[in-house]
């Protein structure tokens, strides 16, 4: 008789996800909001709960905890993964949630001006990621994940591969940047063969590739375009190789950045976002106007839904 007991339940959950490839964010969010339910109910096994405690904990983190709309659908996805995918049992449509009331807001924009000055308060590769991204409208974490082929300087174009909702985007490179993009190129690629020849030049592959294709790991197409300056290791696979350039390294250096500027805008990586998709939106708006107003652009709402690269 075997003596091996059977995985915990959390490590259960870790495993779902890996199968279904969830990213390493979501795995972590997940793993959080399950324990958080089993703490929340005097550590009782999920098997013995249903949909009522489900209800009471999601009414529990709007009402006391005042948690933000888009947190608590993170935690009811997180249970209905535990229940579907892990414990096998099929819930009824869980009714009478308290739901936390979702601010209306108008995301924050940099002006050109506070670009500029934000800007220059930047060095180095994370000048030319804040670049990028207010240049071509991308989230961080695909300016972060862009690999050597992804950069099409013939097209001028960018594709940004697995983003938000598992899509791949394509969006415009900028034509001010691309001297910078061959340089930063370039310091990768002396970087790749000293990383192979020391056994640590394999980056990391999506899904299944890796055993699809055995020797595209080591390939310099797959490179990535800002690799972190120090190897590190795998918090899933264990394997010690070079990632990309950190996300909190980038957020802190803007942090940094609107600080000293002196800036008094709430605002972050994310709001480079906005203001190309404005300043964007605002210069077709002028050429398709030209002429029909001389002073005042149209109001700012009208601007801010634009929705060039979503």
């Amino acid at each position: 008789m075997s003596s091996l007991q059977p995985p915990r339940l959390l490590d259960q959950v870790r495993e779902a996800i890996r199968l279904r490839h969830y990213s390493l964010k979501t795995e972590k969010s997940y793993v959080h909001y399950v324990r958080d339910f089993i703490l929340f109910h005097n550590k009782c096994h999920p098997k013995e709960m249903g949909a009522d405690e489900i209800r009471a904990y999601l009414s529990h983190l709007a009402i006391q905890r005042n948690v933000a709309p888009s947190t608590q659908t993170v935690a009811l996805s997180a249970l209905l993964f535990l229940y579907r995918h892990v414990l096998q049992v099929d819930l009824p449509y869980i009714e009478n949630i308290e739901r936390a009331k979702k601010p209306e807001r108008l995301p924050v924009v940099f002006s050109r001006l506070e670009v500029k000055q934000i800007l220059a308060h930047l060095d180095g590769v994370e000048h030319l990621i804040v670049s990028l991204l207010y240049g071509s409208g991308m989230r961080l974490t695909e300016g972060l994940r862009l690999r050597v082929k992804d950069l099409d300087f013939d097209y001028g174009q960018i594709t940004g591969r697995d983003g938000k909702g598992k899509k791949d985007r394509q969006t415009m490179l900028p034509k001010s940047l691309e001297s910078l993009l061959q340089l930063q190129l370039q310091k990768a690629q002396k970087l790749h063969p000293l990383d192979l020849s020391l056994g640590y030049g394999m980056v990391e592959l999506p899904y299944a590739l890796e055993r699809k294709y055995p020797n595209a790991n080591q390939q310099w197409g797959w490179q990535y375009v800002f690799p972190s300056w120090k190897r590190s290791i795998d918090p899933r696979s264990q394997v010690v190789r070079r990632h990309h350039v950190y996300e909190q390294s980038v957020q802190r250096a803007v942090k940094r950045a609107i600080q000293r500027a002196g800036m008094a805008k709430h605002g972050g990586c994310h709001t480079f976002r906005h203001s190309f998709a404005t300043h964007l939106n605002l210069i077709q708006i002028q050429k398709w106007s030209f002429g029909m107003w001389e002073t005042s652009p149209p109001a700012a709402p009208l601007l801010l839904k634009a929705t060039v690269y979503t």
